[in-house]
């Protein structure tokens, strides 16, 4: 019988090259990461008012994709932010925040501090990871209101900010739920979050009290009239959209299959997935270096732009028969199938 991908004991040599590969390729370019996450934004921003203002369903609904996979791309960013050191991209995190983060009810102190934990090496794939859930265990059904429920993310998120924030600043009790439950991207829902500490405390609340000012002023502008309700609810739809396609992707970022104990950084790798040329949807579906989720966890300090010349250099290196090449997918229906195989009917 062969092993559980769970069980994998590390590979060296898998280990040794990647460290060797990463070397060189750990370095942010400032002017990749500006123009590529402006352009995302810019295009999302202009297929939303676009959405918002065309006559034809047609015309409207084009729109609403560009828009979707545009802001999707930008959003992917919050990814990146959690990984860069400091000062490699001056000003990203706050450029980021104000023109998407905010926006969209996701500031980065949802996802700084907690995504580090997926990458622990006793913490990934247990219940201390927030980002882990064993769906390969599940039923199917779950499998399927798995990726649906992110579509009601953006509601959620607009309840969170713009009724619950200025709620807990007279009932401590729903700060705290706040901040334990609410204020983390988790897929684990018996992750509880600690209340910030020092200096990340002071970045927390200043995006959070400018997300909470946003969903309160759009809040009132769509109650009053101010806002038409068709652009109210098309900008809300875009961005339940791009929650889904996200969820959709986490969904094949990895085979879910871990019981819960601590696993090897090759079993994390084997249980990771990598979507790679020739495939050229992943690139929709899985932007801003999301195809390379598996290498992602092999060198997670290799930024989003380097990753295509990481995977090249390990396939030059390592023979056909290594580890590295368990993790390579030619498209997400393989490992959708395999999820889908192992899980429950």
């Amino acid at each position: 019988m062969d092993m559980p991908v769970t069980k994998t004991p590390d590979d060296m040599e898998l280990i040794r090259v990647a460290s060797g590969v990463a070397r060189d390729l750990a370095k942010a370019n400032p002017a990749i990461f500006w123009s590529d996450f402006l352009l995302s934004a810019f295009i999302g921003y202009g297929g939303l008012a676009v959405a918002i203002g065309a006559d034809g369903l047609f015309f409207a609904l084009s729109a609403a994709l560009v828009s979707v996979l545009a802001l999707y791309r930008a959003g992917s960013f919050i990814h990146e932010l959690t990984h860069l050191k400091e000062g490699a991209v001056p000003g990203f995190h706050w450029g980021w925040n104000i023109l998407l983060g905010i926006p969209l009810f996701i500031p980065s102190f949802m996802y700084e501090g907690t995504h580090v934990q997926h990458h622990a090496r006793t913490k990934y794939g247990t219940a201390a990871d927030p980002e882990y859930l064993p769906l390969a265990h599940m039923k199917r059904w779950q499998l399927v209101f798995f990726a649906f429920l992110a579509a009601l993310g953006p509601a959620g998120l607009l309840l969170r900010y713009g009724l619950l924030a200025p709620l807990s600043l007279v009932i401590p009790s729903i700060r705290r739920l706040n901040i334990a439950r609410f204020s983390t991207l988790a897929i684990n829902p018996d992750y509880r979050r600690k209340a910030p500490e020092g200096a990340f405390r002071s970045w927390w609340l200043q995006l959070e009290i400018l997300t909470s000012v946003w969903a309160v002023t759009l809040i009132a502008l769509a109650a009053s009239g101010a806002i038409p309700l068709r652009a109210f609810v098309i900008f809300m739809g875009i961005a339940s959209a791009t929650m889904f396609i996200n969820q959709v992707r986490t969904l094949v970022a990895h085979l879910w299959s871990n019981d819960g104990e601590a696993m090897s950084v090759t079993a994390q790798y084997l249980d990771s997935v990598n979507v790679p040329p020739p495939n050229k949807l992943s690139a929709l579906w899985a932007p801003v270096g999301l195809r390379y989720h598996a290498i992602h966890h092999l060198m997670p300090s290799v930024p989003y732009h380097a990753l295509g010349e990481a995977h090249r250099r390990l396939v030059a290196a390592l023979p056909e028969d290594s580890t590295y090449h368990r993790a390579n997918y030619n498209g997400m229906a393989r490992p959708v199938a395999q999820i889908f195989g192992n899980a429950r009917g």
